[in-house]
């Protein structure tokens, strides 16, 4: 069942997206050569906690850190290690939430390590772009489908493919609530779109095949053909007067 949150519920909302946001603006700002997955997330664990919240993934079905951190081919869900060291060139996915008063706030990014490839930005721009097109179909008399054909549209016309396997979804007082928000589907198909919807939209894009597979840790998901991928993720909530993106702060 869909949860249509009220105005006090999504006033609520925008603490754990302002929190979400932030932590994940501050782990940008340590994004270098030389820098373990392991030290981001020791950063985005130190502001969430301080801010007063909890980080949303850590132990989530047994996950063990506090973000998601995933490095060129890897998609989503890598887990944080001191071992896995950034490199220039690479292109760092951080994906936070953060939970607190009762709500969760989700957001990702995918960030350059030093100077990247010209395809690595294109990509990046691409997953973005994605996002704001996703966005402008979050409306009142729409459907779901709107959201994840203007995305699959979107990163089909700049030549790249989206994940069909892994998407977004409802948020709320869970993590994952419905409705299920995929990056591709049919105009005018899927629950129709009304105010008080909270959804997390992240597009989720690969350079080559949209396969992808787990790797034996159980979390780490990689590209089938070892492509590089891009994640774009914020929460959003719609409301009388339009859509409040509530994780955007940079």
């Amino acid at each position: 069942m869909i949860q249509i949150k009220n105005a006090t519920q999504i006033q609520a909302m925008k603490k754990a997206g302002r929190i979400t946001g932030e932590a994940l603006l501050t782990a940008r700002e340590h994004v270098r050569p030389g820098v373990s997955t392991k030290y981001l997330d020791d950063v985005i664990r130190s502001y969430i906690e301080r801010a007063g919240a909890k980080p949303s993934f850590l132990g989530y079905a047994g996950f063990p850190g506090s973000a998601c951190i995933s490095i060129n081919d890897e998609v989503i869900h890598g887990i944080p290690s001191a071992k896995r060291i950034l490199e220039e060139g690479d292109i760092v996915k951080i994906d936070v939430g953060a939970f607190i008063d009762g709500f969760h706030g989700d957001s990702a990014r995918t960030i350059p390590v030093g100077r990247v490839s010209p395809e690595a930005e294109r990509l990046i721009a691409a997953a973005e772009e994605s996002f704001r097109r996703a966005v402008e179909q979050f409306k009142e008399g729409n459907r779901i489908g709107d959201i994840g054909a203007a995305v699959e549209g979107c990163v089909s016309q700049a030549g790249y493919h989206v994940v069909r396997k892994y998407i977004g979804h409802g948020i709320g007082h869970d993590l994952h609530e419905s409705p299920d928000v995929p990056n591709f589907g049919t105009p005018g198909r899927g629950p129709r779109i009304c105010c008080g919807m909270t959804l997390a939209i992240e597009p989720m894009i690969n350079v080559g095949t949209h396969l992808v597979r787990e790797l034996d840790d159980g979390w780490t998901v990689v590209t089938e053909d070892g492509s590089l991928s891009a994640h774009y993720e914020n929460t959003v909530a719609l409301t009388p007067d339009g859509v409040i993106n509530l994780t955007q702060v940079d």
